[in-house]
């Protein structure tokens, strides 16, 4: 063989290898995207997942807060009733008595009917009524707390 036909077959050979390692990094790319694409929509998967379980959760504690808060009404209502069963009715004793009572009773009714959002939704409207009673009572918890704990 001559030395034109050796740099023709190396020639040859290495467009071969060439286009033999272009085809494979095509190959190579196209199943890296393959990959990205399918560890994306785990990945999207797995967070609508958590999400969903989070919101699942979120509920749950919702409902037995709720729940709870109907519970300590009943119990409120319950001590009103005891009160006034068994505490004074006449004098200046009984009618405290019966203010206890009934402010019991109230409070119970409304924990029952209205939970929690019912008693946030107060807060709001008594804040939006009564602004400056509420930032003056803001400021003084805040200087009674700070109070606490920097001892």
């Amino acid at each position: 063989m001559s030395m034109q036909q050796n740099e023709k077959n190396i020639k040859a050979a290495g467009a071969a290898m060439g286009e033999a390692t272009k085809e494979a990094g095509a190959a190579v790319g196209e199943a890296t995207k393959d990959v990205f694409a399918k560890t994306g929509d785990a990945v999207k998967d797995a967070a609508a997942t958590v999400a969903h379980k989070a919101a699942d959760a979120g509920s749950y504690v919702a409902h037995k807060a709720e729940d709870a808060t109907a519970a300590v009404g009943g119990e409120m209502k319950s001590i009103a009733g005891t009160i006034r069963d068994k505490g004074p009715h006449d004098g200046m004793l009984g009618n405290a008595s019966s203010a206890v009572a009934n402010t019991l009773d109230t409070c119970g009714r409304e924990l029952q009917e209205h939970g929690l959002s019912g008693i946030a939704d107060d807060i709001t409207n008594t804040v939006r009524r009564h602004p400056v009673p509420a930032v003056l009572i803001g400021i003084g918890l805040g200087f009674l707390l700070a109070r606490v704990f920097t001892k």
